[in-house]
């Protein structure tokens, strides 16, 4: 008798164990240097919060953050990830007015910024192993199209700023073609080919109908952003405390032109060559290779009296610096050309004449530059302009290009 009792609580033991493994969250596979991991999906949805659906639905804005087992997935996910994106809270009140002023600029949702996150951990200097660089995560090719130089000397997929016009942009391409914010964001990830041939398969533009015809990983990525969004909004409910980032968020902009080293300035700055790297994480040699023709922008703490004039100095003073001052252009095999290509021939200087109605901001959008380089360029004080009035404007090209490409 005690054995048919120990063989039938045995039996039990083992149903009960099977059930509670059936239960258990999905595994969980890390990829690339991105934060997205791959979630193996149940069958069923069995952690329904409808909490969760009222918070989402209370922060949605212009891009659409449904609630679905999917997005329930990575909430679980990111909101266990308590350091992480305490860090992402940290980073953010450096970044997102960057990346905010950028997607303004091309009446992008402001929404896009948490992209980063997933993309990136908002890493600079993060490399995928297919060689997507940056923030944003651009490859080579889809960056040459939206106007990011490569070169022996700077990446500007690294560059914070210069990288999210280019994000931007390609933003404005893929809603004009797709008409939906979640199949932009999608296109983003796996390309707008991948998503129109979804699209066709499915006979329909809900991301939702069209998402078993995408690769995997873009299944993935679209939930991981609308829970992205939710934690970055709702930390608190989450027990998330932001970090404090080492950011020296008082910052000014300057352009450079002649070559000066970080080490040089950060010296004349007093202060520490990490700290101005990082706020300038695209120059790879650590060199600025500004020339007349083509001055670089350098980002700096806010110049104190005392420094100011040691900046001035080094600024206007040429620095003995040993490096060939060449320009040799990447490709995409990560060779470079064979010929060398100077600065001064790649660049061109144009004068806008202000028409009617135009503001900085206007013109600045126009010829793919920024209102501060403006300012820079035209020594403006303020961001007064009038009609006629003639403004330099310096481009790598003699024309205003608009390229449409797929991002991968």
């Amino acid at each position: 008798m005690k054995n048919i009792v120990r063989l039938v609580s045995a039996c039990f033991l083992a149903v009960t164990g099977l059930t509670a493994a059936a239960q258990q969250k999905p595994q969980l596979e890390l990829t690339d240097t991105t934060s997205v991991p791959i979630v193996y999906e149940g069958p069923t949805f069995y952690n329904h919060n409808y909490v969760y659906k009222a918070r989402l639905d209370s922060i949605q804005k212009m891009v659409p953050l449904n609630y679905n087992e999917y997005v329930q997935n990575y909430i679980d996910i990111y909101a266990g990830r308590k350091d992480m994106m305490g860090k992402m809270l940290g980073l953010s009140s450096y970044y997102f007015p960057i990346f905010e002023k950028a997607l303004k600029s091309y009446n992008i949702p402001e929404e896009i910024k948490y992209l980063p996150i997933i993309e990136s951990s908002m890493n600079p200097h993060a490399v995928s192993r297919v060689g997507a660089t940056g923030l944003w995560q651009f490859m080579f090719a889809t960056a040459k199209d939206y106007g990011l130089n490569m070169d022996n000397f700077v990446d500007e997929r690294k560059d914070p700023i210069q990288a999210s016009y280019a994000a931007a942009a390609y933003f404005r391409d893929a809603y004009e073609e797709l008409g939906d914010w979640l199949l932009a964001i999608a296109a983003y990830n796996c390309g707008k080919g991948n998503v129109n041939r979804a699209i066709a398969k499915a006979g329909s533009r809900d991301f939702w109908e069209i998402r078993r015809f995408l690769p995997m990983e873009t299944r993935n990525y679209v939930p991981a952003f609308i829970a992205a969004v939710y934690v970055m909004n709702c930390p608190s409910n989450h027990q998330i405390k932001s970090q404090k980032s080492s950011f020296i968020r008082n910052t000014d902009i300057i352009q450079v032109n002649r070559f000066v080293s970080l080490a040089s300035l950060a010296e004349a700055l007093n202060i520490d060559l990490e700290e101005l790297s990082a706020l300038n994480p695209s120059y790879k040699k650590k060199i600025i290779n500004g020339t007349q023709e083509l001055p670089k922008r350098v980002i700096l703490p806010k110049v104190s009296l005392t420094s100011f004039a040691s900046v001035y100095h080094l600024l206007n003073e040429e620095e003995e610096i040993d490096v060939n001052k060449h320009v040799v252009l990447a490709s995409n095999d990560r060779s470079v050309k064979s010929k060398s290509v100077s600065l001064a021939s790649k660049a061109a200087v144009l004068y806008h004449k202000v028409a009617p109605g135009q503001n900085l901001s206007i013109i600045a959008d126009k010829y793919n530059v920024e209102v501060q380089d403006l300012k820079v360029w035209n020594g403006l004080k303020g961001s007064g302009i009038v009609p006629g009035q003639k403004l330099k404007v310096y481009r790598k090209t003699a024309g205003k290009s608009t390229p449409r490409s797929n991002r991968t």
